[in-house]
């Protein structure tokens, strides 16, 4: 079963990520959701519709496996796929042409498909992708092939995307970018949902009995109240400790505890980024 019971809710104008390991689903989902593949049971709305083929149409949808003709131009294929999404020639021309100045490319219009690098080449599939101005974007793993500026780039287009009010759904295997762009995330693991919401609040929800100490000398070792998980000198007065506090402990007890010996210059309970999640969620899936 590729996908068991599972419901997503997306707001509109947010940017939503679709995350899980290698065969979790995710494609499944977005193929779906593009009517490219049906499901068995249930449904697709949009604007609390059942989905159509002129919603598919409208769709901006971005796949893992790149589909550009190799022999054609770059301005012949954006015309293409614009007039296959209902644009006019000119419509077509006049926006390739804003997008070419927004992803920080001239002179592409005539350019031979089959010359382009990888990046290059991604950055022609994401404007065939937004070429007609879509409400929603649906992209899969959108960062694979690009350098990190040209991968900045992107996700500078998708923030004033959504500033303009766009909905996006991306899957990716970089977490570091969900932590960046996502208002709200789900996980699905081995066919099912595993979680679901708020970035911020999963992150607040994750968060562990480990506390990012920076002070003024070496911790000891040796302590009833805490364990030492890292310890290392950043500048000649200043050390950078994660202590893990033990099981029933307070974290003001903590701070009294070690402020007693040395000058605390920062205190702070560590917050998992989504790449500790991610693993945690997969790791409890296998024990589960």
């Amino acid at each position: 079963m590729a996908l068991d019971n599972v419901s997503l809710d997306v707001n509109k104008g947010s940017i939503f990520g679709l995350l899980g390991p290698n065969g979790a689903g995710k494609t499944s989902m977005i193929r779906i959701i593009n009517q490219i593949i049906n499901q068995d049971k249930g449904d697709i709305f949009i604007n609390d519709k059942k989905i159509t083929y002129d919603d598919v149409r409208k769709i901006g949808y971005m796949p893992e496996e790149r589909g550009l003709y190799k022999k054609m131009k770059v301005g012949d294929f954006l015309l293409f796929m614009g007039k296959l999404k209902g644009l006019s020639r000119n419509r077509c021309i006049d926006s390739a042409a804003q997008w070419f100045e927004n992803l920080e490319v001239s002179n592409w219009w005539k350019k031979g498909i089959e010359d382009l690098s990888k990046g290059m080449s991604q950055k022609v599939q994401f404007i065939s992708t937004v070429i007609h101005d879509p409400e929603l974007i649906i992209l899969d793993e959108p960062f694979s092939g690009f350098d990190p500026v040209n991968a900045n780039l992107v996700k500078k287009n998708l923030l004033r995307l959504k500033a303009e009010g766009k909905t996006i759904i991306f899957s990716t295997h970089r977490l570091e970018s969900v932590d960046e762009l996502c208002d709200h995330l789900a996980m699905i693991n081995n066919s099912k949902k595993i979680l679901d919401g708020n970035t911020d609040e999963i992150k607040m929800n994750a968060k562990s009995d480990n506390y990012i100490i920076k002070h003024n000398k070496k911790i000891s070792a040796k302590n009833q109240l805490y364990s030492i998980v890292s310890q290392s000198k950043i500048s000649q007065n200043a050390y950078e400790s994660e202590i893990s506090l033990k099981k029933g402990k307070s974290y003001r007890t903590l701070f009294s505890d070690i402020s007693k010996g040395m000058d605390i210059i920062s205190f702070e309970q560590k917050v998992p980024n989504m790449n500790d999640i991610f693993i945690m969620k997969v790791e409890e899936g296998k024990n589960g």
